[in-house]
């Protein structure tokens, strides 16, 4: 196999994903279907795509979508591609999303720097009684979280607003979510091929020391979120000492952290500071 002799780590299993992606099988079918004889447009299409995984392009990006809490997203040149570790902020948000609704009826979600919508659709599919707002820079990116929310059934729950932060943002919400660019500008250049060269730099780039986007989210904050509400970041795996600063400087304490599949720091939510805190 050609991926194996690249040297690309997890070959064998990047070419299962490839192949079942592109012939449409599942998970099954791609280990008992080894006699099979494919056609010679099923042996172009994936040859096509072995030569594209040669030149480290992401998997996942050659195939166009990738799974996220149990849907799948379509991906586009200016979205970043979700992983799963940003689940976590998900998870996070949900209970206390889900408690929200319980007691007012109808809640409202803001997603700042949506890409694909991941965050927010998530929400969204889990917790009937959120409505969601979707902002993002790019237009590119806004037609792609709206297409992948019509594929889901939830476009009559989601509105997107081309947005830098908050510039163009209306109304009050119950939670705020994002996962912002918090890569250190000097540092993008050192990253894998896969990410520094497929996924937009602005959806990476957190400026000189990654904690632009930050700033921007907690200075902003007070004029969108309810009292009640939650703000809820992933954050880089070194960043959760500075980001809580930045937002107990502005007025709001840390209420939760949680840590990724591989032990680091990696959700942090806040909320108003008590009066007297």
């Amino acid at each position: 196999m050609r991926l194996v002799a690249a040297g690309l780590p997890d070959a064998a299993m990047e070419a299962r994903i490839l192949i079942a992606g592109l012939l449409g099988l599942n998970s099954t079918e791609i280990f008992i279907g080894t006699d099979r004889v494919l056609a010679e447009d099923e042996a172009l299409k994936i040859a096509s795509a072995v030569e594209r995984r040669l030149k480290r392009e992401p998997v996942h990006r050659i195939l166009g979508e990738r799974e996220f809490y149990g849907m799948k997203l379509k991906l586009s040149d200016e979205t970043l591609e979700p992983r799963p570790d940003t689940e976590i902020l998900v998870d996070a948000v949900l209970p206390r999303l889900l408690r929200l609704s319980a007691g007012k009826g109808s809640v409202r979600v803001l997603d700042l720097g949506t890409g694909t919508g991941a965050i927010i659709l998530a929400l969204l599919k889990e917790c009937p009684l959120a409505l969601g707002v979707a902002a993002d820079i790019s237009q590119d990116a806004l037609q792609t979280a709206y297409q992948n929310a019509q594929r889901l059934g939830l476009a009559d729950r989601f509105s997107s607003v081309q947005s830098g932060w908050y510039e163009k943002i209306e109304g009050r919400f119950d939670i705020i979510v994002s996962n912002p660019p918090y890569i250190a500008t000097c540092v993008v250049s050192e990253l894998e091929p896969e990410v520094k060269d497929f996924d937009p730099r602005r959806a990476l780039d957190g400026g000189p020391d990654g904690l632009d986007a930050y700033h921007a989210i907690a200075a902003g904050a007070s004029g969108f979120l309810e009292r009640d509400g939650i703000i809820g970041v992933e954050i880089g795996f070194d960043q959760k000492g500075s980001v809580t600063k930045i937002f107990e400087a502005a007025g709001y304490e840390l209420e939760a952290a949680e840590r990724d599949y591989g032990g680091n720091d990696r959700v942090l939510l806040f909320s108003l500071r008590k009066p007297g805190a």
